[in-house]
């Protein structure tokens, strides 16, 4: 019989409803999570087959859908926290399931400060500590992203389990902070203590990416492969990286070669995948490379998401798919549909007003040769462009827009014969 018992993970938290295997198989899940690799989703399954009851089996379960810029993805997690709601859980466990309601209606700042009350009280949970981490990440704040991992360092040490993956988030953190030597010490630390942490060598690759070392950052992608590139779910991601680096380098031949057999070559069906594939084209249409097969194909897949209505970040990479598609229709449709919602009263209506509506606004003007438009309204954004969330490195491509039509403006016109 597997007895319920009263257990702690693995770093001394009380949790509720669990038993030996059913921890066993959460905290596995957990690990995966953490490092950024694929298989968590079987192991929470597993965690909440055992013991149906096991509260941080479906909190866990919850966050991985909420985790994600995908509407879709993201309303799978209203069974587990629906499960939540009507099991007994503990007093860290209710402010799990308070953050995750909050998520769920779309008030992401209130989920943060749930969740900020329980790292002040816990700054052992892990899994606390990545989501908030996540949630900073996808509303632009990176301050609070990095102070939120500055606070809880002082109650780990490497004897802990997870806390290569404390570390991760630290390093990723420095890197958005611009403390670019500090975030490769600590992603190389990672990597000493975890080999596989996948998070750690996207961190150094960002490293390599702002400090503009393209050689440095495709030599050390290519040379650790082996751990980032199969079994994990920022393997794609990566790739997208080492194209960036061929790009910063001229070689654009390498970096389409990447884009055909690592972007698009898993169907584009992934959103982190489409975000990625319109990023990339976009970026070698500013250098003058444009296949309009490729873009159709893109905007086609973007086609599906053009209406969610769910985030600026994504609002804007489907603008740059449609503009660059030359699909005027849909392009045009999605700057009506922002300029209503712009007035909504939500997450997404603020951050369309601030960023979203003119920086899509700014891409249809670079598309259609308008470079004093797209320089008026780009020119516009550096100060709250943030609030999209995403990474610097993935927020350039509008500083690249904006460069591009500056110096489109500046090219002399031709003289009358």
């Amino acid at each position: 019989m597997n007895r319920v018992l009263p257990l702690e993970d693995h770093r001394g938290l009380a949790i509720t409803g669990a038993s030996g295997a059913a921890l066993d198989a959460l905290e596995d899940a957990l690990a995966l999570f953490q490092r950024w690799r694929t298989g968590a989703e079987a192991g929470v399954e597993r965690a909440a087959s055992i013991a149906p009851d096991f509260a941080m089996a479906h909190v866990l379960d919850a966050y991985l859908h909420l985790c994600s810029r995908d509407p879709a993805r993201v309303r799978g997690a209203w069974p587990p926290y629906d499960r939540l709601l009507r099991l007994r859980t503990n007093e860290r466990e209710q402010l799990h399931v308070a953050a995750i309601g909050a998520a769920l209606g779309d008030n992401y700042e209130q989920a943060k400060r749930w969740l900020g009350v329980l790292l002040r009280e816990h700054p052992r949970d892990v899994l606390a500590l990545q989501v908030a981490h996540a949630f900073d990440y996808v509303t632009g704040d990176l301050e609070r992203m990095g102070d939120r991992v500055d606070a809880v360092l002082p109650a780990w040490s490497a004897a802990d389990r997870g806390y290569a993956a404390v570390l991760a988030m630290h390093a990723f953190s420095l890197v958005e902070r611009a403390d670019y030597g500090r975030a490769l010490d600590v992603g190389l630390r990672v990597l000493d203590l975890d080999p596989y942490d996948a998070r750690a060598h996207h961190a150094i690759a960002h490293v390599h990416e702002m400090t503009e070392q393209p050689a440095l950052g495709a030599r050390w992608l290519h040379d650790r492969a082996a751990f980032w590139s199969t079994g994990t779910v920022v393997a794609t991601h990566c790739w997208w990286h080492l194209a960036l680096f061929h790009l910063a380098l001229g070689e654009t031949r390498e970096a389409l070669a990447l884009y055909d057999a690592r972007v698009r070559s898993g169907g584009l069906r992934e959103l982190g995948d489409l975000v990625d594939a319109a990023a990339l084209l976009w970026r070698l249409e500013l250098l003058g490379e444009s296949d309009a097969g490729r873009w159709r194909e893109v905007a086609a897949a973007w086609a599906r998401h053009a209406d969610d209505g769910f985030c600026s970040f994504n609002d804007i990479h489907a603008t740059l798919a449609l503009v660059g598609a030359r699909d005027w229709p849909r392009a045009q449709a999605l700057e009506r549909t922002l300029h209503r919602r712009q007035a909504l009263p939500t997450r997404h209506g603020e951050t369309t007003r601030l960023v979203g509506l003119p920086a899509c606004r700014g891409i249809l003007a670079y598309g259609r040769g308008d470079f004093a438009g797209a320089v008026e309204l780009l020119g516009s954004l550096p100060a709250r462009v943030a609030r999209i969330g995403g990474s610097h490195a993935q927020r350039d491509v509008l500083y690249l827009t904006l460069m591009q039509a500056i110096a489109q403006l500046r090219r002399p016109l031709p003289r009358a014969a």
